[in-house]
């Protein structure tokens, strides 16, 4: 593979940082998202220039901008532990994150209140045909033969005042 001279080297680490101004600042192009592989997109140079090498007798070396790939990452994350999110899709998401958790909660009370509503319910109907049967038992004592006899009901009108009927 051949070597890029100090000039090219220098000329592409310039462009890495603008472009790493940008991405950091928001500046994120349509379809990108601010990371290492739109930051060597958007400056033009390879991505393999960012990781880590090997020499031929299988030793590591760094890669020839893996520096700036660690600077972005650790100014991206340094913004995170912030609050501020420069890539305006992955802000979205997290503020959609926030609403599903938010619709999540809402979800589980309502569930809660209408488990609640469905036992009154139930509890309702139950009290109503207990009483229902109640009723037409005591019809049923009214009009069979005994000695309980039904009282009459005198009109309002026909009851003197200050009675006590």
């Amino acid at each position: 593979m051949a070597r890029i001279s100090d000039e090219t080297r220098r000329n592409n680490e310039t462009a890495i940082r603008h472009v790493m101004e940008r991405l950091l600042a928001g500046d994120v192009p349509p379809g990108g998202k601010c990371d290492i592989k739109t930051l060597a997109t958007q400056a033009g140079v390879a991505r393999t220039g960012f990781y880590p090498k090997k020499n031929r007798d299988g030793s590591p070396r760094p890669g020839p901008y893996q520096h700036l790939a660690e600077e972005f990452e650790r100014r991206l994350t340094e913004l995170r532990e912030t609050g501020v999110i420069p890539d305006p899709r992955a802000a979205q998401i997290e503020r959609l994150k926030e609403q599903v958790s938010g619709l999540k909660e809402r979800l589980a009370a309502r569930d809660e209140q209408i488990g609640g509503l469905t036992d009154f319910r139930q509890r309702a109907l139950s009290q109503i045909a207990a009483q229902r049967m109640e009723i037409e038992r005591l019809r049923e004592v009214l009009s069979a033969q005994s000695n309980v006899r039904a009282l009459t009901r005198v009109p309002k009108a026909t009851i003197p005042y200050g009675s006590h009927r």
